[in-house]
């Protein structure tokens, strides 16, 4: 017992070891306390009752910007001064951040129009304060900025009572993990020393010790976290892939164990121990409380099979890495099609992206993830995804062949490809090319669906139909044959299937071929033009109206984006080969590509590049081919004067992959409302 007492520090957040502390006398002998963070090793915990914190009806958040984290953490213990206990009033949240955080979000392009809410600073705090009366909440935030007028390091300070601003810029802070894994030009981070914690009037000088061991070591990491708890979160760049890597990392953890217990901290103050920080539990406690820790577990776990490793007679920490030395030997390859640029053009590199944030499990809001909303099961969201293509890349346990990976095929059978993971994932996993990668293989070894020769296939057959659109019309509007022509192509019985125009928009196409200083090429695209021509032809119009030469995309052209849902890579790639060879040349500094069909669009701007990284015409082709709103306002069109206010629903490709945002200025421009839904997929980005 008087071990306990001494060597578990009384800080807000330590979650190494099992919490014997909470069996001591005067602590009521709470077995169910002592149970809380054991990591599934002594128990399976069914169910629980926990106590919970006030929520006030009000809120205000003062962001304060200082010359540096480390000075931010140092006003951490004048800032715990306004919390008022639990009532839900005063000081209610205290976070803290760095600029490498925002930096990072700006090199992804990642909600960075929601750091405008940020101060002057190199380091912030976000400190909440809660009311039941916004005067109440602001009036507290008020009270505490006054206690910082004069604080030598306080560059900027914003008072925050507006909800949406308030929402965006905890966002921000929320957006850590993601936002600082896998960042372009920046060495790989790993957790492993994410999560240590301190007491709050200890963060200040444990931060700039660990500054100090990072630099010992020549490490980079972001820094962030909850602040007001003394707790650190930090991926740091430790290498793992040589001997002499994995040495050093051994090195920093065990050197980084004793700073923590220096400064009667904890390794762990939120995520546990786990197999990477147990063997370090000695440094922290002691020999005498390890046994202990082993006496505690055989109690609940005699026969030592829950969860093993953990806590108690763990494996070395640096035994197991899964990216450690020889791992580019160890892992099975592929040729791939697709090249992932930005994933240093390695497929397993690329798949290992998801680091867990769990963006894609959101219920409501936003686009992200649509079949994991219908179904509510793990390996339908990006993240299940991107774990079993992780798993199949290592051979473990779904099995390294590509061709014969049923459980993967199956988990990507409900995605449709809307690629909103690309833009709201904080590291950007695109689900969509995984997959059409994945396809490519897969396919090689089973036949393809119905579909994939129908809607796959409709830019190859549906020009030879629009020459005859009145017979097509027959066979897939008439009731009875309606319903075969259902069955052949695969499609639901309840679905309607488009119906062919009865022209073109190629062959009504009259362009006033002037010669002026810009010129835009139209694409045709091969849904629109033989479907629904009337779009085409009105962005043709609008075009000329704005004073501007504009020419029909040379015919027999197509994108080839329906290949890329069912794995047609090859025949994508002979398709964009064509379009460079065709539009390139005609794309000079006066000239650009327009498209009305944000899939199409997306294939110039995105997989384009996949296919071929180090082609100077594919980046000319993707720089300068734009959406019709991003071409009317980059050349100065007028704003759309419109009747009534709007609702606008965006393509997920267009919000994914080209932005919206050229589209709202234009109908806001005008003086009506333009309002973006914030909605979930229709389905309309693929042949789903």
């Amino acid at each position: 017992a008087q071990q306990i007492r001494e060597r578990f520090p009384p800080i807000p957040r330590r979650v190494s070891g099992y919490n014997l502390d909470q069996l001591l006398p005067e602590r009521g002998f709470h077995v169910a306390r002592a149970l809380v963070g054991s990591e599934s090793t002594c128990v399976t915990i069914l169910s629980a009752t926990l106590e919970l914190v006030p929520d006030p009806p009000c809120k205000a958040l003062l962001v304060i910007g200082f010359d540096d984290l480390d000075h931010a953490a140092d006003a951490v213990p004048d800032l715990l001064r306004f919390r008022q206990g639990r009532e839900g009033r005063g000081l209610i949240a205290l976070e803290g951040m760095d600029a490498d955080l925002t930096r990072a979000m700006r090199a992804k392009n990642f909600r960075v129009e929601d750091l405008r809410y940020l101060p002057d600073g190199e380091g912030w705090l976000l400190a909440q304060f809660g009311g039941d009366t916004p005067d109440e909440a602001a009036a507290h935030a008020r009270a505490c900025r006054r206690s910082l007028d004069r604080h030598p390091h306080v560059a900027g300070i914003r008072l925050l009572t507006d909800p949406e601003a308030r929402d965006r810029l905890w966002k921000v802070r929320e957006a850590g993990l993601g936002a600082t894994s896998w960042v372009e030009g920046q060495a790989d981070t790993w957790p492993g020393w994410e999560d240590s914690a301190v007491a709050p009037e200890r963060l200040g000088a444990y931060m700039r010790d660990l500054r100090a061991l990072y630099a010992k070591y020549g490490y980079q990491g972001a820094m962030y976290g909850h602040f007001g708890d003394g707790l650190i979160h930090s991926r740091v760049s430790f290498g793992l892939h040589t001997q002499e890597e994995v040495a050093d990392y051994r090195r920093f953890l065990e050197e980084a164990a004793v700073l923590v217990t220096r400064h009667g901290g904890s390794l762990s103050g939120e995520h546990g121990d786990g197999r990477q920080r147990a063997e370090l539990l000695p440094v922290m406690y002691g020999e005498r409380l390890i046994a202990a820790f082993a006496a505690f577990k055989r109690i609940w776990d005699p026969l030592g099979r829950m969860n093993p490793g953990r806590i108690v007679a763990p494996k070395p920490l640096d035994e197991d890495l899964r990216y450690g030395p020889g791992f580019e030997r160890r892992k099975p390859r592929y040729h791939t099609l697709l090249r992932f640029p930005e994933s240093r053009n390695s497929f397993s590199r690329a798949v290992m992206r998801c680091v867990g944030v769990g963006e894609c499990r959101r219920h409501e809001g936003g686009t992200m993830c649509p079949s994991f909303r219908a179904t509510r099961e793990e390996k339908h969201s990006t993240r299940g995804r991107s774990r079993l293509l992780q798993e199949m890349l290592e051979g473990d346990p779904v099995g390294s062949d590509m061709r014969a990976a049923g459980a993967v095929h199956d988990a990507l059978e409900l995605c449709l490809s809307c690629k909103a993971c690309k833009h709201e994932c904080p590291v950007g996993v695109d689900m969509a090319t995984y997959r059409a990668e994945f396809l490519h293989h897969y396919y090689k070894g089973h036949p393809r669906p119905l579909p994939a020769w129908s809607l796959g296939l409709a830019h190859v057959w549906a020009p030879w139909a629009a020459k005859a659109p009145w017979l097509m019309n027959a066979l897939t509007q008439t009731p009875g044959l309606r319903a075969l022509a259902r069955a052949a192509a695969g499609a639901h019985p309840d679905s309607d299937l488009p119906k062919f125009a009865g022209r073109t928009a190629r062959s009504q196409w009259r362009s006033a071929a002037q010669r002026r200083d810009k010129r835009v090429i139209l694409w045709l695209d091969s849904f629109n033009n033989p479907f629904t021509p009337a779009p085409l032809l009105a962005a043709g119009r609008v075009l000329e109206l704005s004073g501007h030469e504009v020419m029909a995309s040379p015919a027999g052209l197509c994108c080839g984006r329906p290949f890329y849902d069912y794995g047609r890579l090859e025949a994508a790639r002979a398709y964009l080969t064509r379009c460079l060879d065709v539009l390139a040349p005609l794309l000079d500094a006066r000239t650009w590509l327009v498209a009305v069909e944000p899939s199409c669009l997306s294939v110039f701007k995105n997989e384009l590049l996949s296919v071929f990284p180090d082609d100077a015409r594919a980046r000319r082709v993707s720089e300068r081919a734009l959406s019709l709103g991003q071409y009317l306002q980059a050349h100065g069109h007028a704003p759309i004067r419109l009747r009534h206010d709007v609702a606008v629903h965006g393509h997920c490709h267009h919000k994914s992959v080209i932005g919206v945002e050229a589209d709202l200025a234009l109908l806001r421009g005008g003086g009506r409302r333009a309002d973006l839904l914030d909605d979930g997929c229709c389905g309309m980005a693929g042949a789903f």
